[in-house]
């Protein structure tokens, strides 16, 4: 896969490396605009009494209608509010999500000739990669991915998971089982609170028939995490995102109207955002909202990023039930594999995506 590199529009530079070599200061090409550091914005540290809301799963379907009643008011809450919720007692053994992580930290750490077999390209991007868009001379974000896809299964192709930890590919492939599992309830608990029967958003998925990815960051430590950042701030282009974070380590800021708040994430929690499609679907019920990643100067982070998006080629357009003479659609018809490249043309760019979808009015 190494002759991948070329594929890009100039050369690849592994941020890890230069984390190593970089001692007090970093390559023009990271530093951010100043109106979109970290450090020049308002921002609740993760000390403060503010965060994305915690949700305990474990009496969703016990005998109490009460407490199931109250999870699916809270997550409908959040929804709203929020576009991003913590599930706690979701059913995924916290062994295996911190198996799954640690593999994965270990992989980062392997020496780069191993890493480099599987470099990626903008054809796929699935592989080893340290950069998201294609444009050339773009100012680029502090961190290394490796990117893989898990459904549908005509895509899944072990060849381009590491071999490397031993065991890996069999982890990822039970977390990924694990995962699948976890984001089908959710999506249920999604359509019963925007008044759907439980498998409408489901079915707007394509049934089983959906696709599915992994996104491992990583990103290394950085001499200047105040010029810089791990991911710029954006949306999720897809359906639902679950985000295993560092346990160690905060780095995700959620915007929150003109604020951006470190995420404090609970002990074996998962964290879950709103995609675009989902809005879309939603008709902007629900909203995806902008995130980014703050890097640090002492710790490196590594957090799993596990995507559940729609089958790519049906078209994704507001539901029916949710369409009506005082809410009209909002977006047209757009198959994901048409937003997506959409996306990928342009790298990250806060919520202008989704926003310049909208059709006229």
């Amino acid at each position: 896969m190494s002759n991948n590199q070329s594929d890009w529009p100039e050369p690849i530079i592994r941020v890890q490396s230069l984390s190593q070599t970089c001692t007090d200061s970093i390559p023009e090409r990271y530093i951010k605009p100043s109106t979109d550091r970290a450090s020049s914005t308002t921002s609740f540290s993760s000390f403060d009494h503010a965060n994305i809301p915690i949700i305990d799963l474990a009496n969703l379907n016990g005998p109490d209608p009460d407490a199931s009643s109250s999870i699916l008011k809270q997550i409908s809450d959040a929804c709203r509010d929020w576009g991003f919720f913590q599930v706690v007692n979701h059913g995924v053994s916290p062994d295996l999500m911190d198996k799954a992580r640690e593999t994965w930290r270990r992989f980062f750490h392997m020496p780069m000739e191993a890493k480099q077999q599987y470099a990626n390209s903008p054809k796929t991007y699935e592989g080893y990669g340290s950069r998201l868009g294609v444009e050339k001379g773009a100012i680029l974000d502090w961190s290394d991915y490796y990117y893989l896809h898990y459904l549908p299964c005509s895509l899944k192709d072990h060849n381009k998971w590491p071999s490397l930890p031993f065991g890996c590919r069999e982890v990822f492939d039970e977390y990924g089982r694990e995962l699948v599992k976890l984001c089908g309830r959710l999506m249920k608990i999604l359509s019963i609170n925007l008044g759907l029967e439980e498998e409408i958003l489901q079915s707007a998925f394509g049934g089983e028939d959906i696709g599915a990815c992994l996104r491992v960051n990583f990103y290394p430590k950085c001499p200047k995490p105040e010029l810089t950042l791990g991911l710029s701030s954006h949306s999720d282009p897809g359906g639902m995102t679950m985000l295993l974070p560092d346990d160690q380590v905060r780095g995700l800021q959620v915007r929150k109207g003109d604020d951006w708040i470190t995420v404090n994430p609970a002990r074996h929690a998962f964290i879950v955002n709103i995609g675009d499609q989902i809005q879309v679907l939603s008709n902007a019920i629900y909203k995806s909202v902008e995130h980014r990643v703050i890097v640090n100067s002492d710790k490196e982070r590594v957090s799993l990023a596990f995507f559940y998006n729609p089958k790519s080629d049906i078209p994704i357009e507001p539901v029916k039930e949710l369409v009506t003479p005082d809410k009209p659609a909002l977006y047209p018809a757009m198959t994901f594999d048409e937003y997506r490249l959409f996306i990928r043309m342009r790298g990250p760019r806060g919520k202008s995506q989704v926003e310049s979808m909208k059709s006229p009015r």
